[in-house]
């Protein structure tokens, strides 16, 4: 490559080219940073997928409080409740920011902010772009800013490896290229690589985005939080593509409601009907499909003939697939979508490695809890990048130590691994699937093969999904469909996971083990 890395050592590393990755690179200027992106920037982020917009409390009748009390609610009791307030209360300066770094932010005629309302929000709260194309346009500044910014050395087509780490502190990255390895030293990397719904055969994130993050992280010996909680969103798109194109929250907001083929609105009944919280309406939309029907999204009546104008992103697929919204159902059904757990960090992102952070999906702040509120997803990565950013300024500078030659592992293909966890980790989960998944993710996990990434992520998030024997938030267990009185985060390290996993795969009568998470 042309890019002379000997001159770049020493430099802050930032890993994934998402909205987390891009705003924390932007935040640390104009410290001289370096960008590694596995694809061209926007190619494979989730980020550049997002419709409904950021949660941010910008109306007259709305507060930080309100949007506060409505994601501790969505969270299922589990959310820190210290990180979360500061969080939602940081949510309207970001936006304030992203708009003067050129987002094109959805406005009335007087100027005021165009906001829609999504799931489990009080208020209408969610800040949106050309619609339903709030990521697309939050990428395009994202990226354009990051271009011009003279600070921010980027190598797209490198992907991370391993993280070379002595003492529990970070020392480099071994990554790769078409040409072959690469070695940066640095004392200070940053995950930002995204969520885990590359490992599932139905999800709304690009394939590439399965958890390369948490893999990374957890093999330099990282902790990892509420790995169990999945989020499936309940309206994807139910046709062959994948991703799968997402129906956005939004439409429900506007009046938009769910019916089967027979017509029967199924939700009306329930607490919030279609606006209830996410787990519970996938778990709905699950159920209807198992009783054999399909389930509809009905906008014909809201929105109605101002469907197109409203939602030209959704309105196109649609189209493509010869259905128009203002006179036809759009079917759908539940996919990944994001993943509530992930690294273990603090409200400045730090690991419980020295040198390491995470920012965004790939990290567990506390925010999301056991089910994250509709938009807090952009939300977050926004408003943590400066702060991540913040700590990597000051962050000491320790020496970096001769290493020995590490080979890296091959890029990750995640293809064999997405059966096995589709099968046991779905919205429904009982002891039976999840055993069978653990022991089929458990040799490939062992290996050095290309599925040896991938098969640990989804082992990790296993094991954590046998522990936490109760159903709360997006971990539903038909086994034990009750939640416990008191909830816990749960943890896990690299060396837990392989143990407990061992131990069920060579002794079969012996459980992963029962105790509170």
């Amino acid at each position: 490559m042309s890019t002379d890395l000997s001159a770049l050592n020493n430099r802050p590393v930032i890993i994934g080219g998402g909205a987390a990755g891009l705003m924390t690179a932007l935040q640390l200027a104009p410290e001289p940073v370096l960008l590694l992106s596995k694809a061209p920037l926007g190619a494979e982020a989730s980020s550049l997928w997002a419709q409904g917009g950021l949660a941010a409390a910008m109306g007259d009748d709305d507060a930080p409080a309100l949007h506060f009390a409505d994601t501790l609610a969505a969270g299922a009791d589990l959310c820190d409740a210290a990180v979360a307030r500061r969080i939602v209360d940081a949510a309207p300066a970001a936006v304030e920011h992203l708009a003067r770094l050129g987002v094109a932010f959805d406005r009335r005629p007087d100027g005021g902010w165009r906001l829609g309302l999504e799931a489990a929000h009080g208020r209408n709260r969610i800040v949106h772009a050309t619609g339903d194309g709030t990521g697309r346009e939050i990428m395009r500044a994202l990226i354009a800013a990051v271009r011009r910014c003279p600070s921010i050395t980027l190598l797209e087509g490198v992907e991370a490896r391993s993280l070379i780490v002595e003492d529990n502190a970070i020392k480099g990255v071994l990554a790769a290229n078409a040409d072959g390895p690469l070695v940066i030293d640095s004392g200070r990397v940053v995950l930002a690589t995204g969520g885990i719904g590359g490992l599932f055969l139905d999800s709304t994130n690009p394939a590439g985005c399965f958890g390369q993050g948490l893999a990374l992280a957890a093999r330099a010996g990282a902790k990892l939080s509420d790995l169990e909680f999945i989020q499936f969103h309940p309206t994807a798109f139910d046709g062959p593509s994948r991703p799968m194109p997402l129906v956005t929250e939004a439409v429900r907001g506007d009046g938009a409601t769910l019916i089967d083929e027979t017509g029967l609105r199924f939700m009306a009944d329930q607490p919030g009907a279609e606006l209830a919280p996410r787990d519970i309406v996938a778990r709905a939309v699950w159920h209807r499909r198992a009783e054999g029907h399909r389930v509809f999204l009905d906008a014909r009546t809201h929105p109605g003939a101002e469907f197109a104008k409203r939602y030209p992103v959704i309105s196109a697929f649609c189209k493509m697939a010869g259905i128009d919204p203002a006179t036809d159902p759009i079917p759908v059904r539940p996919a990944v979508h994001y993943h509530m757990g992930g690294i273990a960090v603090d409200i400045a992102g730090r690991s419980t490695v020295d040198g390491l952070w995470a920012c965004g999906e790939v990290s567990r702040t506390g925010l999301h809890g056991a089910n994250r509120l509709a938009s807090n997803s952009l939300m977050e990565a926004i408003v943590c990048a400066s702060w991540v950013a913040e700590s990597v300024k000051g962050a000491s500078r320790g020496p970096l130590k001769a290493r020995a030659t590490l080979a890296p592992l091959p890029a990750s293909d995640a293809s064999a691994v997405r059966p096995i966890l589709s099968q046991g980790l779905g919205v429904l989960r009982d002891r039976h699937g999840i055993e069978r998944t653990i022991r089929g993710l458990y040799p490939l996990a062992s290996g050095t093969s290309a599925a040896a990434d991938p098969a640990l992520v989804g082992l990790m998030i296993a094991v954590a999904a046998l522990r936490r024997e109760e159903s709360r938030g997006g971990h539903f267990r038909t086994d034990f469909p009750d939640a416990r009185p008191s909830a816990v985060p749960s943890s896990l390290t690299l060396a837990d996971a392989l143990t407990a996993a061992r131990e069920l795969v060579e002794t079969p009568s012996l459980s992963v083990g029962s105790a509170q998470p």
